[in-house]
This record gives C-alpha cells, sequence and structure tokens, in this order.
C-alpha cells in the first residue's frame, strides 16, 4: 500500500487517541461461581493448551462475570503541546507507576488472552482479583517505561501494534522496533493486531481485508514466530458484518471499547475501557469495580 507517512506523523495527536471512545461502563448483572484463587502455575504464566478448548455458546459466555481489562496509549509526561482531548489518551509516568502499584497492592493478578479464553469458554479458575492490561499502537514508551514497570511487579500484557509504525521515528513520537516487539514477545507477553494503519474497521472493504488484516498478521508472525490469535478494533469501533472474517484469519477473540458485548459473538466483542491520562489511582480503582 502506497501511504504518505509524513500525513500519518502530522496526525500523530490523532494517534494516541486513535482508540477513542466514551468509556461509560456495562453494568455486570451476571453472577459467576466458578471464578476462584488458586496458585496452579499454568495460570500464572499463562501457558494454558487452549487448543482442545471449543468455543462455548454466547449465553454461557455472556453469563460469566467480565474480567477488567485496561487499555493504555501513550505512557510519559505531558507537553505544552498536548492538547485536552489528547491527555486523556497519555498516562503520565509517574501516574502510571502509581496505578500498577496500586493495582498490585489491592491484590490484582494480570492475566494473558489463553487464560481469559479458557476461563470464558470452560469456567477455568483464575487467580484472584484478575485483570488484563493492554497496550495499543506500537509507542516505543511502552518498551521504555511499561516494560520495566510491569516486570517489577511480575505483570504481563498484551501489545496490539499497528505495523505501519513500526520503527518509525516521528515529531510526536516514536514507535517499537522489531526487535523490541519480539523481546516482548519472547519475555512471556501476548502480541496481537492493531490492523495496518488505523482505519476503522466498519468501513472495511475489497482489499482492506488483506491491507489491513492479512498483510499485518503476516508481518507479526514473522517477527514473533508466533500465530496472531487477538485484535483490536481501532477507535474501539465494530460491526457484525466483519466478525467472519476475523474468524475465517484464526482470530479467536477481538477487543472493543465500552459498548455492550454482541449477543452473538461475545468473544469477539470483548470489553475494555481506556485508562484516562487525568485519573489518579485511586479513581482507577472506582472506574474497575463499577465497569466490570
Amino acid at each position: 500500500m502506497k501511504f504518505n507517512f509524513l500525513i500519518i506523523l502530522t496526525a500523530g495527536v490523532a494517534l494516541f487517541a486513535s482508540c477513542q471512545s466514551s468509556s461509560q461502563p456495562e453494568s455486570s448483572k451476571a453472577a459467576d461461581s466458578t471464578q476462584q484463587t488458586t496458585k496452579e502455575s499454568g495460570l500464572t504464566s499463562g501457558k494454558i493448551d487452549v487448543s482442545k478448548i471449543q468455543a462455548a455458546d454466547a449465553k454461557t459466555i455472556l453469563a460469566r462475570k467480565q474480567v477488567p481489562i485496561l487499555c493504555y496509549h501513550q505512557v510519559r509526561n505531558w507537553k505544552p503541546t498536548d492538547g485536552k482531548v489528547g491527555k486523556d489518551y497519555i498516562v503520565e509516568i509517574q501516574n502510571f507507576k502509581d496505578q500498577m502499584k496500586m493495582l498490585a497492592d489491592s491484590g490484582y493478578h494480570t492475566i494473558l488472552p489463553d487464560q481469559l479464553y479458557a476461563y470464558l469458554n470452560t469456567g477455568a479458575a483464575l487467580l484472584s482479583k484478575p485483570i488484563m492490561l493492554t497496550f495499543d499502537d506500537t509507542d516505543e514508551d511502552q518498551f521504555t517505561v511499561v516494560r520495566p514497570t510491569l516486570d517489577k511487579l511480575g505483570y504481563k500484557a498484551v501489545y496490539f501494534i499497528m505495523t505501519v509504525s513500526i520503527g518509525r521515528k516521528g515529531k510526536f513520537v516514536n514507535y517499537m522496533t522489531k526487535e523490541q516487539i519480539k523481546q516482548l514477545a519472547d519475555e512471556g507477553n501476548v502480541i496481537g493486531s492493531h490492523t495496518y494503519d488505523h482505519k476503522n474497521f466498519k468501513k472495511y472493504s475489497g482489499k482492506d481485508w488483506e491491507e489491513q488484516l492479512d498483510k499485518p498478521t503476516k508481518k507479526l508472525e514473522e517477527i514473533t514466530g508466533k500465530k496472531m490469535t487477538e485484535f483490536a478494533y481501532p477507535f474501539g469501533l465494530w460491526n457484525a458484518e466483519g466478525i467472519p472474517e476475523l474468524k475465517k484469519r484464526g482470530f479467536r477473540m477481538a477487543y472493543q471499547l465500552s459498548t455492550k458485548r454482541d449477543e452473538k459473538d461475545p468473544l469477539f466483542t470483548i470489553r475494555r475501557i481506556i485508562a484516562s491520562g487525568y485519573w489518579s489511582p485511586k479513581t482507577l480503582s472506582n472506574s474497575i469495580k463499577n465497569s466490570f
């Protein structure tokens, strides 16, 4: 695909606000009796054999209590050029460290997609207070700031990569290199697809499926040596018509933002909330409790 990367860089402010969507909570009304505390090494490491797990029916999945999933973008200190909206998607470094400390002190344990998939489909036990941390858009600070912060706490995360930006250096933001992405994967984190250049999923047609899904998937699998099974919708926007295209390409779960899960395909409309740059650790704690 031919593109003008200068335009993308000039629109860098939009990238760190790229998953913009309202983070109004969907109250979880369903009780779940299967979640329990366990110290099985398979759960803490995320190394679960899910190859033999068959997807449960939608009703079963929707009846399980939702696991909190946070969505982050840039983690850096605010600049004078950052706008009011942009700051919502930029969590300052010390605030991020304080947020992660709050999670650890509150007893939260990070889980990865394999664990979530096993839980949603079979009711497999999770550690007490499970939470998933996700990071969108390939920003370099996710490697230089986020990675060491999470490592100190024994936390792992999911990184959704927008392949157009890999290795790029820009006016507003720098992006992770292939080597950094591979290192994250090798260290036990999960790499997922976030399309080629963040085009709205609801507008895909024709060659978009190849450009936005097939080629990025191939590139990420070449970088990591691992199959891509997780997908995050750009801007958190999805439509039911596109879900079969994700299934055909071997994606196992897809992540949106804030709206209710689809009654037919809850595995492809898994909810996340954006961790706002304006939130203190206490506000984040309350948002997690109120949203899930």
